[in-house]
């Protein structure tokens, strides 16, 4: 008895194994042979394709590995099957701007700050390895202009904002649709009055914002549902709509659906994302943002985007202080303000709106020690990616040339300081003339010019391949995820659509030259996710996104997850790269539901020495609770 209990024991350890193994196989089995549906109410961390490829890097450094992230292209490469679908709670997913991550995280964040509204990205670890599903019930997007007004209540199911801001006329309940009549906190009657109304109270002729074309770009901050920036439109005015994800949740995605220009983001530590000297107008219509905070911090960061003699409209019950505590801020605003140089350009009911100086005179004649004081020799106002905000004035370069817009007079850009960025010409010429601050990068009014002859030709080609997918209506919001330039988007100008012209943050800073031509664009690292709304987009423009992403190591597939959630269902994505790129994106095609339209060879590049290729793709429309795929 004793020996034959000693064999049973011996033989237990070569089960267990024997059962640990098939278990694990089992496993194995599972989750490569998942169709997305088993997971869909899992939520998958990290990226199981790239790290099992060693791509799960950072993108802060380098492994010493030369091999492209890409592999030979060879038909042995790792095919993914599918991804599974992340659950329904997070079909408004913003990877970097998730309150649970900071949660989960332990972040230690400071509130009245506003660091809780601001980028804090999950670690490659933590990463969503699923696709974002569109809420049940979605449609194809209403198209410009009617969206403007109404949009399918069941692709943003959000009603609150409806019933808090019934007063204010912001949005109604209308069956099926939202629709927007245009009104605001502090413009109940719309848009419309309000922004003619401002126009009249800087004399601008026939009451017209764009001031016979000098005034093109506008900084909406706060701007909940962006109607302000959508009726800004139709008198050639371009406004960057900003607001975070705050207690007013979705309105920037309302924005977006409504094919309104509109980013999400905060004022808070970090300096916005866009260069000096950027913008003509800034406006804040009862925004709630606390300007006298950390010796006016805040107003110092609208100060640095403003151009020479630029606007800032602010509508707030501040600027008719009606109370004690009105009178106070107004009293410490209009103090701050004047410290700062600005001068009152008018005053009028509840609206006061400021100029900022021409040029450093009035910085130079202010006493010693006066604070705010100004930046320090060798800050760069035009490094923004993650920098913190400073309190200080940013000065003009020496020999700034008096602002074209602003005073209608001859301003020659030969004869600016090389650092200028006046003297630009009246929208639309602003468009196709060489801006001042070309200089900053050395780069000459021909080499400009050539770059817009090339990708006028480059776009009409896409278009050609595009052929009868696209109607004129059928592409609206439109991102370039490397822009140069700005010429892809200025090659558009005849589409009703416009562009979100994104800059590498680690890339020559060029996104000053996309706003001096009356564009407009972010800086970003595509190593993470970019602050929108899923399903925002309805075209992606990506000219050697994934060869620059090869020289940082970081993950090609989770760019393409999200591709993919930035993207509206039946949107387009157009890929220039190289051959192994494209053979690369064929192989996740199935996995991501999206379709190939066409590839070709691309025409020779000044800027690649390889050959590129033009792919062109579809995503279809698909539904988490239907088992169907719809490509219409």
């Amino acid at each position: 008895m004793r020996g034959r209990n000693d064999g049973g024991q011996s033989k237990r350890p070569i089960v267990l194994c024997c059962m640990m193994i098939v278990c694990l196989c089992l496993l194995f089995l599972y989750f490569s042979g998942s169709n997305g549906h088993a997971g869909s109410a899992a939520l998958e961390y990290g990226t199981k394709f790239s790290r099992s490829l060693g791509w799960g890097s950072d993108g802060d450094g380098d492994d010493g590995s030369e091999e492209s992230i890409f592999g030979t292209g060879d038909a042995d490469d790792i095919k993914p099957k599918s991804f599974p679908v992340c659950d329904d709670r997070h079909s408004e997913l913003i990877p970097c701007l998730d309150r649970n991550l900071i949660y989960q995280m332990r972040l230690k964040l400071d509130l009245n700050l506003m660091e809780h509204y601001e980028r804090h990205c999950p670690p490659p670890e933590r990463r969503f390895n699923c696709l974002i599903p569109p809420p049940h019930g979605y449609k194809v997007p209403i198209k410009w202009p009617k969206s403007r007004d109404v949009v399918w209540k069941a692709n943003i199911p959000h009603t609150h904002l409806a019933k808090e801001k019934s007063d204010q006329n912001w949005m109604v309940e209308a069956g099926e649709k939202i629709k927007f009549p245009g009104g605001g906190t502090h413009f109940h009657h719309g848009a419309d009055k309000y922004i003619a109304n401002i126009a009249n109270m800087l004399d601008f002729k026939d009451n017209n914002i764009n001031n016979e074309g000098m005034l093109r770009t506008v900084l909406d901050v706060g701007c909940g549902v962006a109607s302000f920036g959508g009726y800004l439109l139709s008198s050639d005015v371009i406004a960057m709509s900003l607001a975070p994800n705050d207690v007013h949740q979705n309105q920037i995605q309302f924005a977006l659906e409504r094919g309104i220009p509109a980013y999400l983001g905060v004022l808070g530590t970090k300096r916005l994302p866009y260069p000096s000297r950027s913008f003509e107008l800034a406006h804040c219509s009862r925004c709630r943002i606390d300007w006298l905070q950390r010796d006016g911090i805040l107003l110092l960061e609208l100060d640095r985007l403003l151009r020479p003699g630029g606007y800032f409209a602010y509508s707030s019950p501040e600027a008719y202080a009606q109370d004690e505590e009105d009178r106070r801020i107004w009293k410490e605003m209009s103090a701050l303000v004047e410290r700062m140089c600005w001068k009152i350009a008018e005053k009028r009911n509840q609206t006061v709106i400021w100029v900022k100086p021409l040029n450093n005179d009035c910085y130079r004649s202010r006493p010693p020690g006066t604070k705010p004081p100004l930046c320090k020799r060798g800050d760069d106002p035009d490094l923004v990616w993650g920098v913190a905000m400073e309190a200080c004035i940013t000065p003009y370069p020496e020999r700034e040339c008096l602002s074209y817009f602003h005073l209608k007079h001859d301003c020659i850009p030969t004869e600016m300081h090389r650092d200028g960025g006046s003297g630009l010409a009246p929208w639309p010429a602003r468009l196709t003339t060489p801006p001042p601050r070309l200089a900053d990068l050395y780069v000459t009014a021909d080499a400009f010019e050539k770059d817009m002859e090339m990708w006028q030709q480059r776009v009409d080609n896409y278009w050609s391949l595009l052929g009868p997918k696209v109607k004129p209506d059928t592409i609206r919001n439109i991102m370039d995820m490397k822009a140069n330039f700005g010429s892809f988007a200025a090659a558009l100008k005849e589409k009703d659509a416009w562009v979100m012209n994104v800059v590498p943050h680690d890339g020559p800073s060029t996104l000053k030259i996309i706003y001096d031509r009356g564009l407009i664009g972010s800086n970003h690292d595509w190593c993470e996710a970019f602050s929108t709304y899923p399903r925002t987009y309805d075209l992606l423009h990506a000219w050697t996104v994934f060869s620059d992403l090869d020289k940082r190591s970081c993950s090609a597939e989770d760019l393409l997850i999200e591709m993919d959630r930035i993207l509206r269902p039946t949107g387009f994505i157009i890929v220039r790269d190289k051959s192994t790129v494209i053979e690369f994106i064929k192989k996740y095609l199935h996995a991501l539901h999206w379709e190939a339209i066409t590839v070709v060879d691309a025409e020779p590049s000044p800027e690649s020495d390889e050959n590129e290729m033009i792919f062109i793709i579809r995503k279809k429309l698909w539904l988490p609770e239907a088992d169907t795929q719809d490509s219409t």
